[in-house]
């Protein structure tokens, strides 16, 4: 995990994802690239482009150098290689492109549930982030004194098509000597018998090399619902799921689960695009 991204617009949550990353990078000597976005009107997007000098966006553009300053100068970032982008663009498309043009293995982004950021990183472009990042993203919920990944819960419905997000899960939960806790969700729309559940998850764990694993199958009402309650039930420190770009997650994952998750769940959630 070579660079991770954090998209700042200076809340709290905001420097509560980048404390995070900050650990995260610790472990791995990673490389942290602060964003911040600053979203425009199309005339004044146009203007940019023809070169043209516009004395508030200069102005805006100038605090925010200064704040990513500042904020590059906090203690629990010393001793990490930190740089700085700004970008004008929609929030969600910048940290899109800004993911793929800095070449970077993580995005950890700060929610608020629902309503989002006050500022910039409101509920809706976490959840386009979510939905369409091809690299895993981490969102963090709530302030925490050290992020913690030993119980680790990873829902899934051990399909073929998640074997190379799978891969990529393993990988982070080594970072932290995690506790994976390995979880199918049957509910009365995706119903499955106990037997069937085993098998496949025991087919589908049988290509990997994979150590501190539990496997569970836990039945409710949805799949949401069902995600939360178990991750509860054994005290989890994370969540962890595929994504599937348009549509949200995969086969008994309809709709938009990991969206849904990203805006109820309190504990952290990481996605890992299929």
């Amino acid at each position: 995990m070579k660079r991770i991204l954090i998209p700042v617009d200076f809340s709290e949550y905001s420097e509560e994802a980048l404390k995070v990353a900050a650990q995260i990078a610790r472990k791995n000597n990673s490389e942290l690239v602060l964003l911040h976005l600053l979203e425009l009107p199309h005339q004044a997007n146009a203007l940019i482009g023809s070169g043209s000098s516009i004395p508030e966006i200069m102005f805006f553009k100038n605090k925010a150098i200064a704040k990513l300053e500042e904020l590059m100068d906090a203690d629990y970032l010393k001793g990490i290689n930190v740089s700085e982008a700004i970008e004008f663009k929609n929030v969600s498309e910048g940290i899109i492109d800004a993911s793929i043009k800095n070449d970077v293995n993580l995005i950890v982004m700060g929610s608020h549930g629902t309503s989002g950021f006050k500022e910039l990183l409101v509920g809706s472009n976490t959840e386009k982030v979510v939905r369409f990042s091809n690299i895993p993203v981490l969102v963090i919920k709530k302030k925490a004194k050290e992020f913690k990944s030993r119980n680790f819960v990873f829902a899934s419905d051990f399909s073929k098509e998640t074997r190379k997000p799978f891969r990529k899960m393993i990988e982070f939960a080594k970072i932290f000597d995690s506790n994976l806790f390995l979880v199918m969700i049957c509910t009365p729309n995706s119903f499955k018998t106990t037997t069937a559940a085993e098998r496949t998850m025991s087919d589908f764990i049988a290509n990997f090399d994979i150590e501190n694993y539990s496997t569970h199958i836990y039945n409710d009402t949805n799949v949401e619902n069902g995600i939360i309650n178990f991750a509860n039930s054994v005290d989890a420190d994370l969540i962890g799921m595929c994504t599937h770009g348009r549509t949200g997650l995969a086969h008994f994952f309809n709709g938009s689960i990991g969206e849904e998750l990203v805006n109820h769940a309190v504990k952290p959630v990481i996605t890992f695009k299929m």
